[in-house]
């Protein structure tokens, strides 16, 4: 991964977060180039982490050993029948574009094979990401190998076998940092209705959330478990919990992914006929 050229195609978020990670693990000898029609992004890209940036996808590829689309999923039928031509059997692409399975984007690309799909979320911007991987069953241990230290470059990695999975993981990972959000939004104005003022309550949401989840990655429990450690029988967390439970969180959690997963299948489906 070192020696390897990497060109991204698209320069927004997910591609600075993984260029982030990518210099931070693997220093300045990586060859990195960025290729994005918006100036300034590109400008911005070059200048904090010294990669080579361009307007030009097709030159942009030439002599890479990885390309990750890294455009939104509306465009990348355009974008991908671009490069259709000019795109090298042995070139692995990698694509993080939601709703977009392997076999339309491979048939965009005029029957390329060398595909891995990935599914990161926003935490990979912190080097804290976890993302959903998928390859097909023709593609290489190698290829799969590199396709996997450039995402772990910002986080753990999780493969699955079935591309179907995707669309669960979409609906996990994927999708799940915003329903961490509402829990801390709904959790910090709760607190602020008993009383506490708006710095307080937002430190405190923060910092337990925080230890609430580093605690679980360091404890071989379940959550489960961990949870019943601090619910004392008669004490003021089980009243809490009791309470949840009352108001259906399970239920509201079940149905956030499964709303949520639907619509992947939906957007693919969409998407299947550009």
């Amino acid at each position: 991964m070192q020696s390897a050229k990497i060109v991204f195609i698209g320069g927004g978020n997910m591609a600075r977060a993984l260029i982030g990670g990518l210099r931070a693990s693997a220093g300045e000898g990586l060859s990195i180039t960025v290729s994005d029609p918006n100036v300034d992004q590109r400008q911005q890209l070059e200048q904090q982490f010294g990669v080579a940036g361009t307007d030009d996808n097709i030159a942009a590829i030439d002599g890479a050993q990885i390309i990750v689309l890294a455009v939104k999923p509306q465009i990348l039928a355009d974008v991908a029948r671009q490069l259709a031509p000019h795109v090298q059997p042995d070139q692995l692409v990698i694509s993080v574009a939601a709703g977009v399975t392997t076999q339309v984007l491979s048939n965009w690309l005029g029957g390329h094979q060398a595909l891995v799909r990935a599914i990161p979320n926003t935490p990979a911007m912190i080097g804290c990401g976890a993302t959903g991987l998928y390859a097909p069953a023709g593609v290489s241990a190698k290829l799969r190998s590199e396709a996997e230290s450039l995402m772990r470059a910002v986080g753990i990695v999780q493969w699955v076998e079935d591309e179907a999975l995707i669309d669960s993981i979409t609906a996990l990972s994927g999708s799940g940092p915003a329903y961490v959000f509402l829990v801390m939004e709904a959790m910090q104005a709760a607190a602020e209705k008993l009383g506490l003022d708006e710095k307080a309550a937002r430190l405190l949401t923060l910092e337990t959330v925080f230890g609430a989840a580093r605690l679980a990655m360091e404890s071989n429990d379940a959550p489960a478990v961990l949870r019943s450690r601090v619910t004392s029988p008669g004490g003021t967390t089980e009243q809490g919990i009791k309470a949840l439970e009352e108001a259906g969180v399970r239920e509201a959690f079940e149905k956030a992914l499964a709303a949520a997963r639907n619509r992947s299948i939906e957007l693919a489906a969409q998407l299947e006929k550009h």
